[in-house]
C-alpha cells in the first residue's frame, strides 16, 4: 500500500485572525465614488450571476449601489445576494413610490451590467414597458439634461449581435450613452470584469480637471540583449507606472502608457503598449510623441543605462564561461524628448542609492533646472515605517512634498497636474 505523502499546504484549522470589518463591509480601494449614487441594472442574461461581485467592486470606490433587478434576471442571481452584496434593498417592481424618477435622491451613474439584447433595443427606441425599461427611459432624460451618466455593458451570444442591435448600439451611443467594450471570447459578447466596470464608473461620475486631459506616460524597465535569448534587465517591474496610469485613468484623463517589458502586465482596461527592449522603447517613445499631441509627459520608466556593446547572433553555448561583456552608454531618450518636444510638460523619475536625503533633493533641483516641471526623487535607503516606498515630489516652487506608497505616489503626482489646470 503507497503511503500517502503529507501536503504541506494542508490547513492547521487554526481560525481567521479578527477583523474590525463587518459582515457586510468591503475593503476601500479608492475614493473616486465616493458621495456617487449608482444604479445596477441588471437584465436577464446569465451574466446576472456576477452582480453581486460587480456591486461590491462598486463599493470598494466608495459608492453607494442601488439594485433595480428584473424579474428574468432574478432567475440567475437571488435578491438576498444582492441586497447583502449592495447594502441596500433591491428594486424589482414599481410602486407608487416611483422608483423609475428618483427626483428627491438622483443617480450619478446607471449601469446596465449586463445588458441584454432585448434591453438595449428597447432604449434605443423608447420602449418603456417593465422596471428597467421604464427607469432607462427616465434616465436618458437626465443624461441629456447633464444631471446623470449611462454606461450599457452588452452581453449575448455571437449570433444576436445582428444588425438590428449594432444600430441600436449606435443610436444610444449618438446620444451620449456610453457603450462599454465586451469581453469576446468563444464567439459571444461576454461581460468584462468588475475592475473594468467599475474604472468605466469611475470616469464617468468624475468630476476632475483631468478629465480628458492627454497624458502620455512610460513605466517598467527596458530590457538590453545580450544575445537572441539572454538580456539584462533592472529589478523594477513597472508596478509604479501602472498605478499612476490607473490613478490618472479613474479620474477621467486620456492616459497612454508606454510599459517596458518585465513580467507585471498592466490591467487591460488600461490605454497600454509594451516596450520590449531598450531600443524598442526608444523608437516607440519617439513614434507616440511625433504622432500624438500630449499635454503632458510623466516619465517613470526605468530606462537602461548601458547596452553590450556587441549582441551576440543566436544563443551563446550554455556551459562554457564568458569572460566579460563590455558594456557602453545607451543614448538618454529623457534628453531627445526634452529637445524635441520643448513644449511638453514633463515628470521625471530619479532613483539613487548611498547618497543622504540632502544630496538626493540637490541633484532633483538640478534636474528642475533643464525645465522639467516637477521631478519624482527617491533613494533605495528612505521608506516609510511601514516599509512602503517612499517618494518626494520636488517642484520649482514649493518645499518638497513627501509621497508614501506606490498608491500614494500615484495620487500626489495626480494632484499636482490637476493644481496646475485652470
Amino acid at each position: 500500500m503507497q503511503e500517502r505523502k503529507e501536503n504541506t499546504m494542508d490547513w492547521d484549522f487554526s481560525a481567521p485572525p479578527l477583523s474590525g470589518m463587518g459582515d457586510h463591509d468591503v475593503p476601500a480601494e479608492g475614493t473616486h465614488l465616493e458621495g456617487k449614487r449608482v444604479a445596477l441594472m441588471i437584465t436577464g442574461g446569465i451574466a446576472s450571476i456576477k452582480a453581486p461581485f460587480i456591486a461590491r467592486a462598486l463599493r470598494r470606490q466608495g459608492a453607494r449601489v442601488f439594485v433595480y433587478a428584473s424579474e428574468e434576471a432574478l432567475r440567475y442571481t437571488t435578491v438576498d445576494a444582492l441586497e447583502w452584496s449592495s447594502n441596500n434593498p433591491v428594486v424589482t417592481r414599481l410602486t407608487s413610490a416611483a422608483e423609475h424618477i428618483c427626483d428627491a435622491d438622483p443617480f450619478d451613474v446607471y449601469l446596465v451590467a449586463p445588458a441584454t439584447y432585448n434591453t438595449i433595443n428597447k432604449m434605443a427606441f423608447g420602449v418603456a414597458d417593465g422596471l428597467l425599461s421604464t427607469t432607462l427611459a427616465s434616465a436618458i432624460g437626465r443624461m441629456e439634461r447633464g444631471q446623470s451618466s449611462i454606461l450599457v455593458a452588452p452581453t449575448m451570444h455571437g449570433t444576436m449581435h445582428n444588425s438590428i442591435l449594432t444600430e441600436s448600439m449606435k443610436r444610444l451611443h449618438a446620444i451620449g450613452v456610453r457603450i462599454i467594450p465586451p469581453r469576446q471570447d468563444y464567439g459571444k459578447n461576454n461581460i468584462p470584469d468588475e475592475r473594468a466596470l467599475v474604472a468605466e464608473v469611475c470616469r464617468a461620475a468624475s468630476s476632475s480637471k483631468l478629465k480628458g486631459v492627454k497624458i502620455f506616460l512610460t513605466g517598467g524597465p527596458t530590457p538590453v540583449p545580450i544575445d537572441n535569448v539572454r538580456r539584462i534587465v533592472n529589478r523594477f517591474r513597472g508596478k509604479l507606472g501602472v498605478e499612476i496610469a490607473k490613478e490618472l485613468h479613474l479620474r477621467g484623463a486620456d492616459v497612454r502608457l508606454l510599459h517596458g517589458d518585465g513580467a507585471y502586465r498592466p490591467p487591460k482596461y488600461l490605454d497600454y503598449k509594451v516596450a520590449r527592449t531598450y531600443d524598442e522603447y526608444r523608437t516607440m517613445v519617439n513614434k507616440e510623441l511625433t504622432d500624438n499631441s500630449y499635454q503632458f509627459g510623466i516619465f517613470s520608466a526605468a530606462v537602461a543605462d548601458y547596452r553590450p556593446a556587441v549582441v551576440a547572433e543566436g544563443k551563446i553555448p550554455s556551459g562554457g564561461a564568458i569572460n566579460s561583456i563590455e558594456l557602453v552608454s545607451t543614448v538618454k531618450v529623457i534628453n531627445e524628448v526634452r529637445e524635441k518636444w520643448p513644449d511638453l510638460k514633463m515628470i521625471t523619475f530619479k532613483y539613487q542609492e548611498r547618497l543622504s536625503h540632502e544630496e538626493l533633493m540637490a541633484i532633483a533641483k538640478k534636474r528642475l533646472a533643464t525645465g522639467d516641471l516637477a521631478v519624482v526623487a527617491n533613494r533605495g535607503e528612505e521608506s516609510s515605517l511601514k516599509g512602503d516606498q517612499t517618494a518626494w515630489l520636488v517642484t520649482p516652487d514649493n518645499e518638497p512634498k513627501e509621497l508614501v506608497s506606490k498608491s500614494g505616489i500615484a495620487k500626489g503626482i495626480a494632484d499636482f497636474i490637476e493644481s496646475l489646470i485652470p
